[in-house]
Formats: structure tokens, sequence, C-alpha cells
């Protein structure tokens, strides 16, 4: 690498340091957040486990609610109930919506599973809320979307909640602090390569 390279690379740096430092300094404000991750692509209840983990790791108290996914086991439910005085886990669906094939049952599981939400939402001493599959619930019109929004945002200050699932409604990404979108860009299924575990499972 020539010396002059170097400099011009020591130069953006800086000035790419001073960019990110000035926001660094502008954003002074602690609260909790509420963070939406929805799209078509695969990673979405990855990324909100990744972030119980991340709490856990700084000793926060964690919630975790899962819509739709039903009966069968999951890698991350059997290792997070591991530890359950740190993480309250509960699984509320009945299955893939085109397995159940029971509109009512859907509808009926769904609002059982607000009702836990609503709890664990009014109890400040749960740091992180992780909120799976909420998006599909609310898409498919289960629950009632103004109620859910005003549950979300009448909770604690300081209680961070992630909500996943394709489809986020616009009313729910209008009112999220952080939203991201997974792309489906390739994805090994449709190779005729089934769900591996440690990956889908």
């Amino acid at each position: 690498m020539t010396q002059n390279k170097s400099q011009q690379h020591q130069k953006r740096m800086k000035r790419q340091k001073s960019i990110v430092d000035s926001s660094i300094e502008h954003a002074d404000k602690d609260q909790g957040l509420l963070l939406v991750i929805t799209g078509n692509g695969k990673g979405k209840s990855s990324s909100g486990f990744g972030m119980v983990a991340r709490a856990l790791g700084h000793n926060m108290k964690v919630a975790v609610v899962q819509f739709i996914k039903g009966p069968c086991s999951t890698g991350e439910e059997t290792f997070f109930r591991r530890f359950p005085n740190e993480v309250e886990y509960h699984v509320m669906g009945d299955g893939f919506t085109w397995d159940t094939q029971n509109l009512e049952q859907d509808i009926a599981s769904a609002e059982s599973a607000w009702e836990v939400c609503r709890r664990l939402l009014n109890d400040p001493s749960i740091d992180l809320i992780l909120l799976d599959e909420l998006n599909i619930v609310l898409k498919m019109k289960y629950l009632n979307i103004d109620t859910v929004i005003k549950d979300l945002t009448d909770r604690p200050d300081m209680q961070h909640v992630v909500v996943t699932g394709r489809g986020a409604p616009d009313a729910i990404i209008d009112v999220a602090d952080t939203v991201s979108r997974i792309d489906d860009i390739k994805h090994a299924f449709r190779a005729g390569i089934r769900a591996q575990k440690g990956i889908e499972l």
C-alpha cells in the first residue's frame, strides 16, 4: 500500500469518526424501544432471539410470547427454557395457519396470547419482551391493531419490545422506534433442502 493511499484512508476515517462521534453525542436519551423486524427473508425470529440472548448477558429479565408457532419444539425454546428465572417463555400458537385451517381457533389462540402479552406489558420488572410472529397475527386481523398499539405504547418507559413476522402492518411500523426489513434473495428450501436443525428449527 502506498503512503499516499494510506494517508487518504486516514483522512476519510478521521472525517467518518467526526460524523459518528457527533451522532453519538446527539443521542443522549434512554428509553424503552419498540423494534419491528419484518420482510419475507429468513432471520426475523433469529434476530429477535439474538436480542434475548444479548439482554440476558446484561442480567436483564426477558419474556417471550410466540404466536402462530405451536407444538413443534424449536432449538431456541429448548435453550431459553434452561433459564426459567430469567426468561418467561410462552408458546401460544397452534401451528401455521395453513395447517390449522380453523379461523375461529386461530383467533381464539391469538386473543389468549395477547392476554399474556398484556400482563407482561404491565410488568416493569420485565426488561425485554419478544413477540414472535405478532406481525402475521396483525396482518391476518386476528387481533384488533388499535388495542395492540395502545397496549404497546402504554408499557413501562424502559421496557423494550421486539415484534417479528412478515407483513408488518403500516400502523405498527409507524409507532416503532426501529424497523428492519429482511429481504428474501435466496433460500435453500426452494432448492429442495428441508428445514435444518440449528438453522430453521
